[in-house]
């Protein structure tokens, strides 16, 4: 039975199922392990990770422990209180029209991105003119709908993970920062910082980048020298700003003082590090990698706002999750007839009750004619059905994207 207990009450011979924090603030990259002795406790402690979820039929149990289906039903419960009040978002164009623009979009962003991190990694500089061009193709297609390039960012190259994980956050982060009311030069500085963020990474071994196992202390050390190898980088480019900057050097610190470069806490960071640090995970958890499989969106927004008071800004993390919708697009949903669906667009009304196109049939296992349904209507298309859980992809071997334009 998985439980979850404070890391205080860890002790040797429990059996931990997950880590209760982002899996880029910590070593454990495979989370799952038992616990043999004050070693790996001490790693724990120092990660600041607050909480574990212990396997009590691989391990020892603890009398305090809470049953992870109450933690579920009460983040869950936290959720819909939270982003109960509805708000109409701001859609120029439909899905449809937007998706084949933005799907050029992002393959351009994805040449871009690549091409200027291998030039790091070869020791050239960074330069504007190509960053520019990028977020303000990105920022065009999110004005016009935000959701088709959202649809598009699931990360399915493992090989490609860290010039699409760019150009995802970058997209991200100027769909965040116009559901905040950012426009003009704070959002497109904002986007290049999104764009930039992780430049430092091409001063880490492939080797460490892209271990399948578990880092060593000394390895991971190698890791968190990304953000300030980045801000290094980013100021010997002429022209660059301050907010890229900022972002590139603090997404990693937390409010809890336990992030990194600079251990910053509460206040001493700066509004947009604390947007990408939101932005970086959701990406992250919700790609696959060498060394773990990505969580479907509705559940990794679930395990965020559950380590949210340690980790993020709740009120920005709840304007995010509004920003992607519980659902977000392009996930894959099943109803409570059986039916699969990916969610093509939000609703108006409520962020529980999207619009779908369903495809696939659980009863009998195979693809049905694809139908669009609206689950915020009472009656008809759509009324009568609910989600009951966000699926993956992989589960089934099916490729959602597919159908987000079918007739």
């Amino acid at each position: 039975m998985l439980k979850k207990i404070p890391v205080a009450r860890l002790r040797p011979g429990m059996f931990i199922h997950e880590l209760c924090g982002d899996w880029m603030s910590h070593p454990f990259w495979r989370a799952q392990f038992v616990l043999k002795g004050e070693g790996d406790l001490r790693r724990i402690v120092e990660a600041g990770i607050p909480h574990v979820y212990i396997d009590t039929t691989r391990g020892l149990d603890d009398v305090e422990a809470v049953a992870a289906d109450q933690v579920k039903a009460a983040v869950e419960q936290e959720i819909l209180e939270a982003l109960s009040a509805p708000q109409e978002p701001i859609v120029r164009v439909s899905v449809r029209e937007e998706l084949a623009r933005a799907k050029r979009v992002h393959e351009q962003a994805h040449k871009v991105i690549r091409s200027m991190m291998c030039d790091v990694r070869l020791g050239k500089a960074v330069s504007l003119d190509d960053a520019e061009p990028v977020v303000e193709a990105i920022t065009g297609s999110v004005l016009r709908n935000g959701g088709a390039l959202m649809g598009l960012i699931g990360i399915k190259n493992k090989d490609d993970y860290t010039f699409l994980h760019s150009v995802s956050v970058c997209t991200l982060m100027i769909a965040f920062g116009r559901s905040l009311g950012l426009d003009g030069e704070e959002l497109r500085q904002g986007g290049i910082g999104g764009l930039l963020h992780d430049i430092g990474k091409m001063k880490v071994p492939d080797e460490v980048l892209n271990k399948p196992g578990r880092l060593t202390d000394a390895e991971f050390d190698l890791i968190k020298q990304h953000p300030g190898d980045g801000h290094a980088v980013l100021l010997e480019t002429p022209g660059i700003g301050a907010i890229p900057l900022d972002i590139t050097r603090h997404h990693h610190e937390r409010l809890d003082g336990k992030g990194y470069p600079d251990g910053l806490a509460g206040d001493s960071i700066s509004s947009m590090a604390r947007m990408a640090a939101i932005v970086d995970v959701y990406v992250a958890i919700t790609a696959d990698r060498c060394y773990h499989k990505g969580m479907p969106a509705a559940e990794a927004l679930r395990k965020m706002w559950e380590w949210s008071k340690d980790h993020f800004d709740q009120k920005l993390l709840q304007a995010f999750m509004r920003c992607v919708g519980i659902y977000p697009v392009g996930s894959l949903v099943r109803l409570e007839s059986g039916r699969l669906g990916v969610v093509i667009e939000q609703n108006e009304g409520s962020l529980l009750t999207p619009k779908l196109r369903v495809f696939f049939s659980t009863r009998s296992n195979g693809y049905i004619k694809p139908e669009l349904l609206d689950l915020g209507r009472k009656l008809g298309n759509g009324g009568g059905d609910r989600i009951v859980s966000a699926e993956a992809p992989d589960k089934w071997g099916l490729d959602p994207q597919r159908f987000l334009l079918a007739d």
